[in-house]
């Protein structure tokens, strides 16, 4: 399979020496982002607090293609780290910074470095589709079934 190249571009006073989104193993779906801040300073998160991180890039996802900015589970079952947007969503046509808004959901104060890996980007393929007015819809056996409708409530 060729892999989808997403091109990247360092924001200026991007520190360079901060390793690119990677792919931690070789099985996985997400490359781990860094966080790249300007003075290599640090962010300290209250409980309950969030705050933009800068990853220092910027990028060219192809079209027909989006990233999607993921929690790191470990961040998230050890500290209450997690994205309150998750997924995030950066389309194919945005060429902004890339930052990441990260959440303290824990009961301590937590802080971020200069280099911590705090999200995942997963490629996904995007499908537009196209939306019709109708009178009705088709049935189905689930109907109208809402929240909770097919399981345990």
């Amino acid at each position: 399979m060729t892999p989808v190249v997403i091109r990247i571009l360092y924001e200026t006073g991007a520190d360079r020496a901060v390793p690119l989104p990677a792919y931690e193993t070789e099985g996985a779906a997400g490359a781990d982002l860094r966080a790249n801040f300007p003075d290599k300073g640090t962010v300290s998160l209250a409980p309950g607090a969030r705050a933009l991180v800068p990853t220092g890039l910027r990028v060219e996802i192809p079209p027909g293609y989006e990233v999607q900015i993921r929690p790191r589970s470990g961040l998230a079952l050890k500290h209450g780290i997690t994205l309150p947007n998750a997924p995030g969503t950066i389309d194919s046509d945005y060429r902004g910074p890339l930052g990441v808004i990260v959440m303290n959901t824990g009961e301590a104060l937590f802080t971020i470095a200069h280099g911590d890996r705090i999200a995942q980007m997963v490629v996904a393929p995007v499908v537009q589709a196209q939306f019709d007015v109708h009178e009705q819809l088709s049935e189905t056996g689930r109907g109208s079934g809402g929240f909770g409708s097919t399981g345990r409530q």
